[in-house]
């Protein structure tokens, strides 16, 4: 029989949460005691967008997530190359800075 690390913590990922949702915007609120976190999709030409989805976090975890990201972001730059971001105006461009599509 296996003994189980007490420190062990088993995660489930059902298929429906492992599709992900896609998200191109974030908005980030906080309180004196959380941070929300909404992930929106936004579509070229279409003025209205909806929150995809929301995470709440403690002010702790979130600066846990923060370090994270950095690791995370250091460790794919390391291996792919600098990201490079865009410097963009103020605001939200949306026609995502392409052309217009034709049917």
């Amino acid at each position: 029989m296996e003994e189980q690390n007490e420190n062990q913590l088993n995660i489930e990922l059902s298929e429906e949460i492992a599709e992900g949702i896609y998200s191109n915007l974030a908005i980030i609120t906080h309180s004196s005691s959380e941070f929300v976190l909404d992930f929106i999709r936004v579509m070229p030409g279409i003025p209205k967008a909806k929150v995809k989805s929301r995470v709440i976090l403690t002010p702790e975890h979130a600066k846990r997530l923060l370090t994270a990201l950095e690791d995370n972001l250091e460790k794919f730059e390391s291996i792919n190359g600098r990201i490079k971001v865009q410097q963009e105006p103020s605001g939200f461009p949306m026609n995502f800075g392409g052309t217009m599509g034709q049917a």
